[in-house]
């Protein structure tokens, strides 16, 4: 009875429907929103290209009701992002990669992909101690790309979360077959719907959902059980390279390139795989102490461990089974298994396990703040950004991400999973670079129209280049002439930026070092990993952005552009119940 929309038990679906569906002027009847269809070109001029600012992503934090609690210092977000990254990846792509693409070249995969995967958590810092909401990305590129270009970024965003909850529930499941003495596939439920769909995993579906209530009951009190299981998984990855190099057979990395050097590229592009969960740091910025000393030290020292741990741990695989023998589900788990050691299979399981429960559960915590900054901008409704006044957390989104990712689950091969997630990753990297630069060089108002022109010239050419070498790669398979015209193009791109445009701001606390080189060479190599992908891949993307472009039209464009018009009323508003407060 009573209560407010959003607090958990919910009330009734009438009362919410009328304060946190679609509470915009041009959805109170029917005659508004005919109306507001036909305004739609007016509408979309006005909202492509309006940036907030980073007074307004601060202060609608109000809209989500409760505050979420400042908990987390820097050593709660380095192993929040231990927790998030190395578990997928090393666990459940490693081995699909090696055997069918990259074979033991898959170190130098896992590099580059760590390489690229370090570039865009540069820029992801910067940004996370500028504006330090639970946005993330989405909050990222609506300041410095515009509400449309954040609206993309933001459904590839929830995208990206979602897919990766069902890639990582699945590879749970493989885990724990083994860890009971069963084929990685056994506990599914084999049906005839259409191959890549007719595996039916039900654990992943409950594994799932018990993520989500640990990540409801306390954000700080997951931050604990992700740092105990954390550590101990780190003693079973230290246990896996040392026994598995005691078992090393050069003659398993003979031939090194069996695929050659497009096997190696390819390869990178879904390992991009294995470094997601870093950005689901940058989310928690909100719930953090001190975001200008914690998140770098957190964010970068994460990615460092996690990189290390990845090239040693697939070079450890590789010299222990020869390529095409790994198994593609579990692989280190029956590596051992393969060597004699058939007890060390139920050690690695049971890290596997570890590691993967503490990706599922930063994910799940991640895409529920994602999705609640979202919601605060009306792009979606805002009944998905209520935090919940007893628990302190976003409880409405944190379901909704994970009932959407166990339906996934349920039905999804995992190789169909992880080339989509890699693509939404990597657009979002590219869009994240491309607003760094514009975070640097571009103020309207401030910026000269002569170095703004600049500006967009030089930036035009360093995507362009970049493209050139993607479709050039992808077009020509033993072609290199091309290479040597657009890799000295981007060069002169990113020379032309860094002489003739001044930067305009300077960040206080923390920066991305050698701009504009660093967040350029960023969009060069995610344009290029893009590249790489197949044409499958792409068909989902579009038709995923092709969805999401029709919400817009008929939903999102017009709820944050009632938002829009009545937000400097709402700030003013805010501002003076600050100052009320402080007085008294």
């Amino acid at each position: 009875k009573g209560g407010v929309c959003g607090e958990w038990p919910r009330p009734t679906w009438k009362r919410c429907t009328k304060s946190q569906w679609l509470p915009e002027e041009s959805f109170e009847n029917f005659s508004n929103y005919k109306k507001a269809l036909f305004a739609t070109p007016e509408r979309l001029k006005n909202r492509f290209l309006a940036r907030a600012n980073v007074e307004e992503e601060l202060l609608i934090k109000r809209r989500s009701g409760s505050a979420m609690k400042r908990s987390l210092n820097w050593w709660d977000l380095m192993w929040m992002g231990v927790g998030a990254v190395i578990g997928a990846g090393i666990f459940v792509i490693t081995g699909l990669e090696a055997k069918t693409t990259a074979g033991p070249a898959i170190i130098i995969s896992y590099s580059l992909a760590g390489i690229a995967a370090m570039l865009t958590v540069f820029c992801y810092t910067e940004f996370a101690i500028e504006i330090p909401v639970a946005g993330g990305s989405f909050a990222y590129l609506q300041v410095e790309l515009g509400d449309f270009i954040a609206f993309i970024g933001a459904a590839n965003i929830v995208l990206e979360y979602l897919i990766g909850g069902a890639a990582v529930a699945r590879g749970w499941t493989s885990y724990f077959a083994t860890l009971i003495n069963k084929s990685p596939t056994q506990l599914r439920i084999v049906t005839s719907l259409q191959t890549g769909y007719n595996e039916l995993d039900p654990i992943a579906v409950v594994v799932l959902f018990l993520s989500a209530a640990v990540a409801i009951w306390s954000t700080k009190g997951t931050s604990i059980f992700n740092y105990i299981a954390s550590v101990a998984n780190m003693f079973i990855i230290t246990f896996i390279i040392i026994a598995g190099l005691a078992h090393a057979k050069a003659e398993n990395y003979t031939p090194f390139t069996p695929f050659g050097v497009r096997g190696i590229f390819s390869a990178s592009s879904i390992l991009f795989f294995a470094y997601l969960g870093f950005d689901a740091v940058s989310t928690l910025a909100e719930e953090t102490k001190n975001p200008g000393r914690d998140i770098p030290i957190g964010l970068l020292g994460s990615m460092t461990i996690c990189t290390v741990a990845y090239v040693l741990m697939a070079l450890t695989l590789c010299l222990m089974v020869p390529t095409p023998e790994i198994d593609q589900d579990a692989p280190f788990s029956v590596a051992f298994k393969t060597v004699g050691w058939t007890w060390a299979q139920y050690v690695v399981s049971l890290g596997a396990l570890k590691g993967i429960t503490t990706v599922l559960l930063v994910g799940t915590v991640g895409q529920a703040r994602y999705l609640t900054h979202i919601a605060r901008s009306h792009l979606i409704p805002p009944w998905f950004g209520i935090v919940n006044k007893r628990t302190q957390t976003p409880v409405n989104a944190t379901l909704t991400m994970v009932t959407a990712s166990a339906i996934v689950a349920f039905f999804t091969e995992l190789d169909i999973l992880g080339s989509l997630l890699s693509l939404s990753s990597l657009f979002i990297f590219f869009l994240v670079a491309v607003g760094i630069l514009v975070r640097r060089y571009y103020i309207p108002g401030v910026t000269t129209k002569k170095h703004g022109g600049l500006f967009f010239f030089f930036l035009f050419i360093i995507i362009a280049s970049s493209l050139g070498v993607a479709i050039y790669w992808g077009l020509s398979p033993n072609g290199t002439i091309l290479y040597a015209v657009f890799s000295p193009i981007w060069f002169l791109g990113t020379l032309g930026l860094a002489v003739f445009v001044p930067q305009v701001r300077t960040p206080k606390v923390w920066h991305v070092p050698l701009v504009p080189w660093l967040p350029s060479l960023s969009i060069a190599l995610n344009i290029f990993l893009l590249g790489t992908l197949d044409k499958f891949a792409y068909k989902r993307f579009g038709i995923w952005t092709g969805a999401i472009l029709v919400y817009y039209f008929l939903f999102g464009l017009h709820a944050s552009y009632d938002t829009a018009i009545n937000q400097k009323k709402e700030l003013a508003a805010y501002k003076i119940q600050d100052a009320e407060e402080g007085q008294t």
